[in-house]
């Protein structure tokens, strides 16, 4: 029987000189006790040395995945496959893959892992030609390798020093805010108006370190650090400044601040194209999709890329606020929307309604792009610029007010269209609530009932124009006592009159019935208050006539009384 055994260093091949002994597995360790009760169990055959630690990481990844590697399939044919003996495994899959490629018997069971056991305890004594420390050394290569491979570790992928250069990023912001501010509060006491007039830091940092004295700024050249507008403004608020005079050794200590600012300005810009540089090696996709800064704070908040990829897509939405949202559940209100992601460009880009939306959905695709960073094995940034596409597609509907319309297949594309709102409000009428008649009147009762108003007015002017032919009646007769006709002639005309006056108020009378009558078919339902009115006209008519009359009448009598009175006169 023939056993296979692997090391770091390489494979190797012994024979089993004594078969019986793996009957008795429960005293094999005390043969193995010493070198020489290990040599009369075993002999080395052959040992099949790794030409260099790629060799060896190849075979052991295919010896852990139960595969057989190139090296061993050649060492097993040219060593095993003549013999036809049994081969001892340790592991059952390597012995099942050999039995399939090389029709090789092996065998795999308690009793070789016992032996396995054995010969690991005294593998520098029957591995003669191998010094020890070799072996550990590769050994340890060995292990620093696989552990690599298993993890999917890059050196290129290491997240730590993205998360110590975005927290010494936040740091040199913060240092230079104050040294700035200190710089500008201290030179402000000889030159105020400077600070006014150049609000960009650095360049009034410059300007400072080239002036010194506000005395020297007319005859210093500023055209290298600001445009020649500003420089004209320097050099006139200079003339007329109303700053206090320092001396020469406060005018160098300003000067010592202001090269610390430039220095510290100028390694913060290299220190963010490091952190550029490192952010695209380690985590294209994600730094692709929500710009570097954001990527590598999301990354320093969760201390590490692949706790950052454990993250599910609303964690990682609201990652930064932390006070904010245990505030929130403890006061029973709305949570926060956004965190961290809320300065990342796409968030930045959106309404304040179409925010919280914008921050959901990019933190969807954000944790994709994570996972896809960090436990995927090609280190492209395809799928973070598809995503980003996508995004900014369906943030520029989101802007526009559109509405998405699917066609009927689920593989036609979507068809985008405007949608035009019509201005047109109904109102429900409320005057229809009731049929009951109210008895306050309501506004659009009384416009409705105006067209009765002018009938009835009309109705009412109309018996006025017999009044004028009355008069006109009343002055002929006037005329005609005057000119002392005859009794008979004026009792045939005056009855003539009553005639003809009784025609016209008939004519009247029938004219405001018959424009009442048309004017009641299509307003059947106010003939109540229509009634009610023209039975009041036909009152006031038959009243107007009955005085015309009793004037007429009165009128005569006294014609005829005074005839008489004439006609007594001449007789006397």
């Amino acid at each position: 029987m023939l056993v296979l055994f692997e090391t770091p260093a390489g494979y190797a091949v012994f024979k089993l000189l004594d078969e019986n002994k793996l009957a008795k597995t429960d005293n094999l360790y005390l043969d193995f006790e010493t070198p020489e009760g290990a040599s009369k169990v075993l002999k080395l055959k052959h040992f099949e040395k790794f030409a260099d630690t790629t060799e060896a990481l190849a075979a052991t990844t295919a010896a852990v995945e139960g595969k057989l590697c190139k090296s061993l399939k050649k060492m097993l044919k040219k060593h095993c496959s003549e013999v036809q003996e049994q081969l001892a495994v340790a592991d059952a899959k390597l012995g099942n893959a050999i039995k399939d490629k090389l029709s090789l018997p092996c065998v795999s069971n308690t009793a070789v892992q016992e032996l396995m056991r054995c010969i690991r305890s005294q593998m520098d004594s029957l591995l003669a030609g191998l010094p020890k420390k070799e072996i550990t050394a590769m050994a340890l290569g060995l292990a620093h390798s696989l552990s690599r491979y298993k993890l999917k570790f890059s050196p290129d992928k290491i997240d730590t020093m993205i998360i110590q250069a975005v927290c010494l990023l936040d740091d040199l912001d913060k240092e230079l805010n104050n040294y700035v501010m200190r710089c500008r509060e201290w030179y402000g006491w000889h030159f105020p108006e400077l600070g006014k007039i150049i609000t960009d830091n650095i360049a009034f940092v410059k300007t400072v370190k080239i002036i010194g004295t506000r005395e020297n700024a007319i005859q210093s050249d500023l055209s290298d650090i600001l445009p020649e507008e500003v420089e004209e403004k320097v050099k006139e608020a200079a003339e007329i400044s109303m700053g206090t005079e320092i001396s020469q050794d406060d005018i160098l200590n300003i000067v010592h601040l202001c090269d610390q600012v430039i220095e510290i300005s100028s390694y913060r810009s290299q220190l963010y194209d490091y952190l550029k540089t490192r952010m695209m090696a380690v985590a294209p996709n994600l730094t692709v999709l929500v710009g570097d800064l954001v990527g590598a704070r999301l990354v320093s908040h969760a201390g590490s890329l692949i706790n950052l990829a454990k993250h599910p897509a609303s964690t990682l939405q609201i990652l930064g606020a932390e006070k904010a949202l245990f505030r929130a559940l403890k006061t029973k209100k709305d949570t926060p929307k956004y965190g961290l992601i809320y300065h990342s460009q796409l968030v930045g880009q959106a309404t304040t309604k179409n925010k919280g939306k914008m921050s959901r959905m990019l933190a969807a695709k954000a944790s994709l792009c994570t996972r896809v960073d960090a436990l995927g094995e090609e280190s492209s940034f395809e799928l973070g610029a598809e995503h980003k596409v996508k995004l900014e597609s369906r943030l520029r509907i989101l802007e526009e007010g559109n509405i998405r319309r699917l066609s009927g297949t689920a593989k036609a594309k979507a068809k985008f269209e405007k949608f035009h709102t019509k201005s047109e409000v109904l109102e429900y009428p409320t005057a229809a609530d009731s049929t009951l008649q109210s008895q306050k009147r309501r506004h659009s009762e009384i416009e409705e009932k105006k067209p009765l108003i002018e009938v009835i007015g009309e109705s009412s002017e109309s018996p006025e124009k017999p009044k004028k032919k009355k008069k006109k009646t009343e002055d002929d007769a006037h005329v005609e006592i005057k000119q002392e006709v005859e009794e008979e002639a004026q009792e045939g005309e005056g009855k003539k009159k009553k005639k003809k006056k009784k025609q016209e108020v008939e004519e009247v009378k029938e004219e405001p019935v018959e424009a009442a009558e048309a004017e009641e078919e299509p307003k059947k339902k106010k003939k109540k208050k229509k009634k009610d009115h023209t039975e009041e006209a036909d009152t006031s008519q038959a009243a107007e006539e009955e005085m015309d009359t009793t004037v007429a009448e009165e009128t005569v009598t006294g014609e005829k009384k005074k005839k008489k009175k004439k006609k007594s006169q001449s007789n006397d």
